[in-house]
């Protein structure tokens, strides 16, 4: 079993999540009192929102870079970025260490082209959701037509993660306001919803909708297990 890097903390809602699925899928794979080995580093998310809003995102990039060469130097095995929207600076990240990292698109696009579909709708942050390094990889890597809601229900998606999620807080009315939205997509062609947003399924799961919903935490993590185990 390889030794998982973890850059954490953005926020420490879905970092949590990624510990605990590593530490289940090592459980299952080897039973008994097995648990996953990790070395994680894990921000403070108001310092990293604060560096990205006055520096910009190349600060941001030689930030999480210089963390993932210290979680290479601790021995980590492989490296996962434990958010989805950070990713905006992934080739940065990857070019700095020497381990494999894990892109969490190149997990969510080979499981929804595994399941047939080619046209899919993608929840996430503002910056997830209107930037290309996102849509972008999933429509040129896996040719997957990419749709995502109109301007205002992003905002909508943004703010209940910022404002509830990244707080733990879950309520019946922002998970309706968000099953709206997904229904929407799916009207306009959307066979299944990429959760592009890590906090996005401690809301919505999949026992509340009928369409295919693709968690990219849960997926992120089967990867990396998968990998783990070669």
């Amino acid at each position: 079993m390889k030794t998982f890097g973890l850059l954490g903390g953005m926020s420490w809602e879905s970092t949590e999540l990624y510990y605990r699925a590593l530490n289940e899928g090592v459980k299952k794979r080897l039973g008994a009192l097995h648990s996953a080995r990790i070395v994680m580093f894990s921000f403070d998310f108001q310092e990293v929102l604060d560096i990205v809003e006055e520096h910009g995102w190349a600060a941001t990039a030689e930030l999480l870079a210089t963390k993932a060469r210290h979680l290479e130097a601790a021995g980590a095995e492989l490296l996962l970025l434990c958010s989805n929207t950070p990713h905006k600076v992934a080739s940065q990240i990857a070019s700095a260490v020497h381990i494999p990292f894990l892109h969490i698109a190149d997990a969510t696009g080979l499981r929804v082209r595994e399941r047939g579909i080619k046209t899919v709708g993608l929840l996430g942050t503002i910056t997830t959701m209107e930037d290309d390094f996102y849509t972008g990889r999933l429509s040129t890597k896996y040719a997957l037509k990419v749709l995502t809601p109109p301007k205002e229900d992003r905002d909508l998606v943004h703010r209940v993660v910022f404002d509830e999620l990244v707080l733990g807080i879950v309520t019946e009315g922002s998970r309706r306001e968000l099953l709206r939205i997904i229904g929407d997509l799916q009207a306009r062609g959307a066979e299944g919803v990429i959760e592009g947003c890590t906090e996005l399924a401690i809301s919505v799961r999949q026992e509340h909708t009928a369409i295919p919903l693709f968690d990219t935490t849960a997926l992120h993590v089967d990867q990396a297990l998968g990998i783990a185990f070669e």
